[in-house]
């Protein structure tokens, strides 16, 4: 039986198409992906994010345990509220997961993890905590709701529905959060838009969506997030990255904090690691397929594969992140195998939009399949 979140009947008597997702029962659409997927781009977005897991790390030990613990470096947190991106890596530098943390103090942290890995996120925390840090405790909050609000207009929108939050949330830097009104309100997300990430009591979340969709916000599913973070160059757990893929090989380089002084858990096997692979982007430049995960990529210095792709509903045309040989560079001219056909392709670098924005110029040839 999937796990359900507080939105579950919410969702079904919406009508939305309701789908297994790791393990949960979640809404896939609420009638037309393209139409949600555009509403974001252009206006704004609901999305249900309940599925995620909030832990709380906190005591006198939390902060020595998370420099440990995750790749990117906690003290970046100076300021309360602010967020930082990490992977969490295992022995072998592989990515046990991708995750937000937030900063509240050198004795308060919140990690925000995802719905699929979170089982094995606390098997890999717990046992780690006890063995280097036993006055930090770890409190996974299985009692909040997560409400995404994602688009140009999400954060006017949002106070509208909220007008006591605005004052406390106008000023509000990206990547930061702020506890408001019994909430957590964050200006982060997963689209490649502005809008918040708001987290509250389990118990408040059905009013708290129904007073967002008053307010004009447009309910989306799965299927719109996971073509707005295609497009905005967000990898997917479990597809773009794993266990056995280190970030050197995802993109994710950025995310690591090598300076001297810290270890963490993994940074031995990154700084051991050769050959890394290059992790970019592919525009197909002639028709007759869509770029699927797991398609292979011919390059001029060898082959590769695609992690995820899909049709891109902004560019109107289908694009993906690839595993490519070392030395792949934007502009290069690859072919890809889709069913039993060599379709040509452009290599580009991430992101293909963001902020409503193409970021890739188009060449002739894509304009007159287009």
């Amino acid at each position: 039986m999937p796990k359900t979140t507080p939105l579950n009947a919410t969702h079904r008597a919406t009508g939305a198409r309701m789908v297994d997702f790791g393990g949960w029962d979640m809404p896939l659409h609420y009638g037309s992906q393209v139409d949600e997927h555009h509403a974001v781009r252009r206006d704004a977005g609901l999305f249900d994010v309940s599925h995620m897991l909030a832990i709380d790390v906190e005591g006198r030990g939390a902060r020595a345990f998370l420099r440990h613990a995750l790749a990117n470096d906690v003290d970046k947190l100076a300021t309360p509220g602010r967020a930082l991106y990490s992977c969490m890596l295992n022995d072998a530098g592989g990515v046990i997961d991708d995750l937000i943390v937030y900063g509240f103090g050198p004795e308060r942290y919140r990690l925000v993890v995802n719905a699929g890995t979170a089982a094995k996120d606390l098997a890999w925390l717990e046992p780690l905590r006890a063995r280097i840090a036993h006055d930090a405790r770890l409190t996974p909050r299985h009692d909040l709701a997560m409400l995404a609000v994602q688009g140009p207009h999400a954060r006017a929108r949002t106070w509208q529905a909220f007008p006591a939050l605005r004052a406390q949330t106008e000023a509000l830097a990206p990547f930061h959060a702020v506890e408001a009104d019994g909430m957590l309100v964050a200006r982060t997300g997963y689209t490649g838009e502005d809008g918040f990430e708001i987290t509250l009591p389990a118990t408040r979340g059905v009013d708290a969506w129904n007073a967002l969709v008053a307010a004009g916000v447009k309910p989306c599913g799965l299927g719109a997030r996971d073509t707005l973070r295609l497009e905005a160059g967000m990898n997917l757990y479990g597809q773009d990255m794993d266990d056995h893929v280190s970030p050197l090989d995802a993109g994710l380089a950025w995310t690591l904090d090598m300076k001297p002084g810290r270890d963490f858990i993994g940074r031995a096997a990154l700084e051991r690691a050769r050959d890394k692979r290059a992790f970019a982007g592919l525009v197909l430049t002639g028709g007759g397929g869509i770029l699927r995960a797991h398609q292979q990529v011919e390059a001029s210095r060898g082959a590769g594969e695609i992690t995820s792709g899909g049709f891109s509903p902004t560019l109107g045309r289908s694009i993906a992140f690839a595993r490519l040989p070392a030395g792949t560079e934007p502009g290069e001219q690859v072919q890809v195998h889709v069913r039993d056909k060599l379709l040509p392709a452009r290599v580009v670098k991430l992101p293909f939009v963001r902020h409503g924005r193409a970021l890739i110029p188009l060449e002739d040839e894509e304009r007159q399949t287009s």
